[in-house]
């Protein structure tokens, strides 16, 4: 006869049916052509797309450039994926996760007193009031107790030494209305997470898991939810182990099932692959979008800047200040970007120019989560230019730094962006007479749109240099074309007119390739 703890594993395991063999085909998918989760969709989709105007959302947006139709022979219609299946790969997930439950959270954090996973830019206090924030990040989730608990030993199955370990065991179990515990460590085992909430009857939580439900409210476009789906597949994996270990122990997770020839585990690791593969299969078509996009881009000779940082240093509000774009609104909040896109602003010779909101960097994140943004991420490594902002109020303003340069490191960025890239001191309104330590750093506040002349001009130097434009003196003739010509194709800084001559000296920024084509219409050197 069943114990109730082998009825609860068996039916845990059984929800997992519905979960992952939803809109599954009855034979193995074994190649991306057989996952049908590309339809080409009617052309009249193209249609639902608004107009191009001064914001250009990348991952949102199915922008087509007229101009470039033949463009690398690329068919748009061919890579939109219908809305509908990435809903579904969205909304499917294993419900033994308990994330979407409204949660009264016991903080945990290990402080690793030394060896190569101790921190030394930081403090536990700080580490400590980052994970509350992320907690207090999401709807309906509470912090009802947190502690600092030191380990020599964060390498092993339960992290903390066994006196350490049951202190933390008592306390958690009296404190009253305890529903999960969130363990403020990179990642948990599978291992470590089925002990722990043995010990202490509730869910637990580690940093992977809790940024990305912070994720999963935040998602908006198709790139992002595909992305989140895509990092859910470990956390899911994990959750597949525990549930089959406890069926384990009482004999039933390794019996062959259904006449197939295969175990339960076995089924359910070939249905997370198919999983897996379905959405990697859709994001390497977004990926395409974008190449496309960035080639109608260099094709305009529009010049990109990624603004990065760590999460909620200000990037959108300095982008907002910049551009002037009423359509963005910047929140007070942990990865309150999370989708990149791309925003029009005038330097101060007129030139146009592309500013890329990205999504926000934070410590102790696995390459697992990194890896999954990759797509979005891309954009970084095909700038002209980085702009780094810092948020020099916040406490922890060093190491934040020191993670953010270590994700660009891993992300191997190309060394002429990193060398070339502006390191921005915002939020300076909330630092009393604030001057910058590092050199060459420029302290602004966006907020109250402070030092904003002196960035446009550090951002145009840099462009005028990594994108080989000149700025040149050209004498024109004002009853030719010419000065229309190049209001259109670069960018007019000042006009001198001689109207007893009939002719003008134009000062213009101007790329090899675009004073090229005016050699070629209009002669001069």
């Amino acid at each position: 006869m069943l114990n109730k703890s082998t009825v609860t594993a068996l039916r845990r395991i059984h929800s997992w049916f519905p979960v992952l063999q939803r809109r599954r085909a009855h034979t193995c998918l074994t190649s991306s052509a057989t996952c049908r989760l590309l339809r080409r969709p009617p052309r009249a989709v193209a249609a639902t797309c608004p107009p191009r105007s001064r914001e250009f959302s990348l991952s949102a947006c199915r922008w087509r450039n007229t101009d470039d139709d033949d463009d690398d022979g690329y068919e748009e219609e061919d890579d939109v994926i219908d809305d509908s299946e990435v809903e579904e790969l969205f909304q499917v997930r294993a419900p033994a996760g308990a994330l979407g439950a409204a949660h009264r959270v016991f903080v945990v954090h290990p402080d690793v007193k030394w060896g190569s996973r101790k921190q030394h830019l930081t403090t536990a206090e700080l580490m400590m009031a980052e994970a509350v924030g992320l907690v207090n990040t999401l709807d309906s989730w509470s912090v009802v107790d947190k502690v600092i608990m030191s380990t020599k030993t964060p390498e092993k199955k339960m992290i903390f030494g066994k006196g350490n370990f049951q202190t933390l065991t008592d306390r958690i179990r009296r404190t009253a209305g305890v529903t999960a515990v969130f363990v403020n460590v990179e990642r948990l085992s599978a291992l470590s997470e089925r002990e722990f909430e043995e010990a202490w009857g509730v869910k637990v939580f580690d940093r992977y898991s809790v940024v990305l439900h912070i994720f999963r409210c935040n998602a908006r476009t198709k790139e992002a939810k595909l992305q989140i789906s895509l990092a859910e597949i470990p956390l899911l994996r994990s959750r597949l182990k525990n549930e089959m270990a406890n069926l384990d122990q009482q004999g039933g997770g390794s019996r062959y099932i259904g006449g197939s020839g295969e175990t339960l585990m076995e089924v359910q690791q070939r249905l997370l692959r198919e999983r897996e593969l379905k959405i990697r299969s859709a994001l390497e078509k977004l990926r395409r979008k974008r190449r496309l996009l960035r080639s109608q881009r260099r094709g305009k000779e529009l010049a990109a800047v990624s603004v990065l940082g760590y999460t909620n240093c200000g990037k959108t509000t300095l982008i907002k200040a910049l551009t002037g774009d009423a359509g963005l609104q910047p929140r007070n909040q942990l990865f309150a970007t999370l989708d990149v896109t791309v925003h029009a602003g005038q330097l101060p010779s007129h030139m146009t120019v592309l500013y890329v909101d990205t999504i926000g960097f934070l410590s102790q994140l696995p390459h697992q989560l990194i890896d999954s943004f990759s797509a979005t991420l891309e954009d970084i490594k095909h700038s002209d230019l980085l702009v780094h902002v810092r948020d020099v109020s916040h406490p922890e303003t060093a190491n934040q730094k020191a993670n953010v340069l270590r994700v660009l490191e891993n992300m191997r960025i190309p060394d002429r962006l990193l060398s070339s890239m502006i390191e921005v001191h915002n939020k300076t309104d909330l630092v009393d007479n604030y001057r910058p330590a590092e050199p060459g750093a420029l302290p602004i506040s966006a907020l109250e749109r402070r030092g904003l002349g002196a960035l446009r001009a550090a951002v145009e130097e840099a462009l005028v240099t990594s994108t080989g434009k000149r700025v040149m003196d050209l004498a024109v003739d004002l009853g030719s074309p010419q000065l229309s010509w190049l209001h259109k194709e670069a960018a007019v800084q000042d006009v001198r007119v001689n109207a007893d001559e009939g002719s003008a000296v134009v000062k213009v920024t101007i790329s090899a390739a675009a004073y090229g084509r005016y050699r070629k219409l209009f002669g001069g050197s």
